[in-house]
């Protein structure tokens, strides 16, 4: 599987979703400190094959978003990763941005780094075995937020990394999100969202990124955390589906949305209200990183003793995740959830 096309096909197969396994080292060590393990080299390797090597992965998971150290990390039984992974009939991917840094003269927004220098770093992921790649943008809310400058910006180094991905035959995952964070409500995260979408394809086009090899890693539009009234689920799948509908071109093979500070429940529920509205020209899946690792983290805590346990957490939250891609989960489906801890 060489081409673009089908590679961003096989990502969002019938069925499946893809893990976002891609802390950078302050996220896994703020996500390790909450159940009291130290963020080392051996436990971040011990904790990531602990998810990659659960047994039936490849049913509900196309592909892995991992971070360069992973990348370059091995198996416990000496495979390489990005190996074991297509081995596994899962597809190996790689964060490549620089991580979201201040925008000089706009205060309290951010832009992201990492074009440097990009070419050659994607060249060397694709001899690695990464398939395909992703970089994240971010968005914030806020009275005078965002500018359109902020914006344009991130529009313009989403579409710079998309079109070097295709150039060495990665598939770009293009992720804008706009932040929860905030009081902010459904209409103002609608209105914010599609300006950012409209800018990100226009740069796109620009770039002459193909859209039929690439995926988009967008928000679902929510009020802000700190809102508070809590939309619900159909109310934010109606309003994330129209505000697709009016920005995503048809070209584009899948949607993978992140979850963005919703609980695990809360993110599968929303996919499978989305899907329900179906059928859409585009395939409705999940990149979801928290929201999919979480009950796994807590049931592992560090005690290698647990691993069968937590691999049992992992696969129930991917099978949620997969029904709800066929817009058939149900909330009673978790009784079957295995205890946490």
């Amino acid at each position: 599987m060489t081409n673009l096309h089908d590679i961003a096909r096989a990502l969002v197969a019938p069925g499946k979703g893809i893990l976002a396994a891609d802390e950078s080292f302050p996220t896994i060590a703020k996500r390790f400190a909450s159940v009291g393990v130290e963020s080392t080299e051996p436990s971040r390797r011990t904790y990531r094959t602990m998810l990659f090597g659960t047994p039936g992965i490849a049913e509900f998971i196309s592909g892995v978003i991992l971070f360069d150290e992973t990348l370059r990390q091995s198996m416990p039984d000496g495979r390489p990763i990005p190996e074991a992974l297509a081995a596994a009939g899962v597809l190996p991917g790689i964060k490549v941005d620089r991580g979201a840094k201040p925008l000089a003269g706009f205060e309290g927004e951010k832009v992201t780094e990492g074009l440097d220098g990009l070419r050659d770093r994607l060249e060397e992921y694709a001899g690695l075995g990464a398939r395909f790649a992703k970089w994240r943008a971010v968005i914030a809310i806020g009275a005078d937020r965002p500018s359109g400058f902020c914006i344009e910006a991130n529009a313009h180094a989403l579409a710079r990394y998309a079109a070097l991905c295709q150039e060495v035959g990665l598939v770009p995952i293009v992720e804008p999100e706009v932040l929860m964070d905030g009081d902010h409500d459904l209409d103002r995260c609608d209105a914010v969202t599609r300006a950012t979408l409209q800018a990100v394809f226009a740069a796109l086009f620009r770039h002459r990124v193909d859209y039929e090899g690439m995926l988009l890693k967008p928000n679902m539009v929510l009020p802000g955390k700190d809102h508070p009234k809590k939309a619900p689920v159909e109310t934010v799948a109606r309003r994330t589906v129209a505000c697709l509908r009016a920005c995503v071109p048809a070209a584009v093979p899948g949607i993978v949305f992140l979850s963005g500070g919703q609980s695990d429940e809360e993110a599968t529920a929303h996919l499978d209200a989305m899907n329900r509205l179906g059928p859409h020209p585009w395939e409705l899946s999940f990149s979801y990183g928290r929201a999919l690792q979480q009950a796994a983290l807590k049931t592992w805590a560090g005690d290698d003793g647990k691993i069968e346990a937590a691999q049992r957490a992992f696969h129930h939250r991917a099978r949620m995740n997969s029904a709800a891609r066929h817009g058939r989960y149900d909330v009673s489906m978790e009784k079957d959830a295995p205890a946490v801890g």
